[in-house]
């Protein structure tokens, strides 16, 4: 939630200028709802940036104020919508059984859902990564199907290392990562191979290149550093390389 509409559109132009001979790299940008249509509309010439929305209602229309539904979303330009990202599972009591109903509502609209998965510092700690991990990506395996994740995308977010500073190291991200296409490799090796898994913990331009240089790290889902279109760009131009 930061920014105006003329912040949006300015960051949205940057970004899409500067990703226009991208070759080998998506761009997504996920704007407050308030401003999807005119980002997407600002980024339409761009076939290198892509617009997503950053939750998803349940439901398909009536009486939920305040809700968002697929089509809306549709309507204003989404390809993708974020679904579980850990400040709604906080803030909004989010379990990972509605984490996947809102992926399958996404993928069941023509969306791709972007399900986050993570572990806090207390779970951490406790020895607790892998069963948390694995709870949440079998929530979704289990309700979508190992096939819907040709066109599903995960995103790992470590919950101690967003906005502390704190980041993990690129060996503690790629571990994780491993692991979790290891549970989708029980069900399909292939799918698991093809599926994009993001890392989403304080990514910068100084340590994107360490971070996306590991074999199961596909992309960023990058926080505070895409508010700034030069850090953005930069670590876009990480990924373009690698």
């Amino acid at each position: 939630m930061n920014g105006s509409l003329a912040s949006a559109k300015a960051l949205a132009s940057e970004v899409a200028n500067g990703a226009q001979s991208l070759t080998n790299t998506d761009v997504l940008l996920c704007p407050a709802y308030i401003h999807v249509s005119q980002v997407s509309a600002d980024v339409a010439d761009n076939d290198s940036v892509q617009v997503g929305s950053q939750d998803i209602s349940l439901n398909d229309d009536g009486a939920f104020t305040g809700e968002v539904s697929s089509s809306m979303l549709l309507d204003a330009g989404c390809n993708y919508a974020i679904v579980g990202h850990s400040e709604r599972r906080q803030y909004h009591l989010e379990s990972n059984e509605l984490v996947a109903d809102k992926a399958q509502k996404a993928l069941s609209a023509g969306l791709i859902p972007i399900v986050c998965v993570g572990e806090t510092l207390e779970q951490r700690e406790a020895g607790e990564t892998e069963a948390v991990i694995e709870q949440q990506v079998v929530a979704a395996l289990s309700k979508l199907g190992i096939d819907a994740f040709e066109k599903t995308v995960i995103a790992y977010e470590p919950v101690w290392a967003i906005g502390t500073g704190v980041t993990a190291t690129p060996q503690q991200a790629q571990a994780v990562h491993a692991f979790i296409r290891s549970i989708l490799a029980k069900e399909n090796q292939q799918v698991a191979v093809k599926t994009q898994i993001l890392y989403g913990g304080s990514m910068k331009p100084d340590n994107a290149q360490a971070l996306l240089s590991q074999e199961d790290i596909d992309g960023g889902l990058i926080g505070g550093a895409a508010l700034k279109a030069n850090d953005f760009l930069a670590i876009i131009q990480a990924a373009e390389q690698i």
